[in-house]
Formats: C-alpha cells, sequence, structure tokens
C-alpha cells in the first residue's frame, strides 16, 4: 500500500518552518538537506523534521498540506506541533 506522509520541517538556526508533502519521506529530507541546489530550503539548512502526518490518497495529503500553509493551518502548527 503505497502511503503519503505530510511533513513539517524547521529550521532551528534561522526559526523557519516548511510543509510539504511526498511518497518517500527519508529521500525527501535528504533532498532538503543535501541535494537540492536550488530553492527555498537551500537558503533555511539545517532542516530537522518536526511532525509527520499519514495519508492514503494524494489527494487528501495535498488538502491537508494546503490547509496547513493557511492562515489557520499556521494558528494549528503553532499551538500543537513542538519545535
Amino acid at each position: 500500500m503505497d502511503e503519503f506522509v505530510v511533513y513539517i520541517l524547521y529550521s532551528r538556526k534561522y526559526g523557519r518552518t516548511y510543509v510539504g508533502f511526498t511518497r518517500d519521506l527519508i529521500s525527501r529530507f535528504h533532498s532538503h538537506n543535501e541535494f537540492s541546489k536550488r530553492g527555498f530550503t537551500i537558503k533555511y539548512r539545517p532542516w530537522e523534521v518536526v511532525h509527520v502526518e499519514f495519508f492514503s490518497t494524494k489527494g487528501e495529503a495535498m488538502f491537508r498540506e494546503t490547509w496547513l500553509k493557511s492562515g489557520v493551518g499556521r494558528d494549528w502548527l503553532k499551538q500543537n506541533v513542538k519545535y
């Protein structure tokens, strides 16, 4: 069974968060911290995973990712995820 993971990364050094989703969290995490040569996440390395949620469909994961990036979702993160 394929699972989709919504993940939240935190850069302790810069106090920044990043929300994304993937099928392969380990590879995606390495991409954010080591392999990528451009993009938002390279500016705030190193990242640590502070929260994950699992979903059975891509649509569910995309919906949750979008919600977490909204104002209400960001407020939820501040109250429920420990950095």
